[in-house]
C-alpha cells in the first residue's frame, strides 16, 4: 500500500514525531487526537508497531542464548523498519514499514 502524497500534507510534522522515541510516539498521538489527519494517524500506527514490537523483543531477551540471538536479530530490523518509516513520513509517503507493517495497519485501525 503506497500513496504519494504532496510534500505540504497535513499531519507530515505529526508523523515525523511519531517516530521520535516513545515520548515522540504519545506526543504524535495526543496533537493528532484534536485533528484526526490521516497522514499522521498512519504514521502513528506504524510507529506505534514498531514501539511494541521492540518491546516484544526485549521481554524475548530475558531467554537465554536463543532469545539473545532473536533480540538482537530482531533489533537490527526494527532498526532498519524504523528508518524506513521515518523516511517515508519526511518524504510525505504512506507506505507501510517492510515485514510486518500490513499487521499493524490490520492490529491499529482503530487508532
Amino acid at each position: 500500500m503506497e500513496t504519494e502524497v504532496t510534500n505540504d500534507v497535513p499531519g507530515k510534522n505529526i508523523a515525523i514525531i511519531s517516530y521520535l522515541t516513545v515520548i515522540g510516539l504519545v506526543i504524535a498521538f495526543v496533537m493528532n487526537n484534536e485533528k484526526k489527519e490521516p497522514f499522521a494517524r498512519f504514521h502513528i500506527r506504524q510507529s506505534l508497531g514498531i514501539v511494541l514490537t521492540s518491546l516484544a523483543l526485549g521481554i524475548v531477551n530475558i531467554i537465554p542464548i536463543l532469545g539473545w540471538i532473536v533480540s538482537i536479530i530482531g533489533f537490527f530490523i526494527l532498526l532498519y523498519m524504523w528508518i524506513v518509516g521515518l523516511l517515508n513520513a519526511i518524504n510525505s509517503k504512506e507506505k507501510v514499514v517492510p515485514i510486518i507493517g500490513d499487521k499493524f495497519e490490520d492490529w491499529f485501525k482503530n487508532i
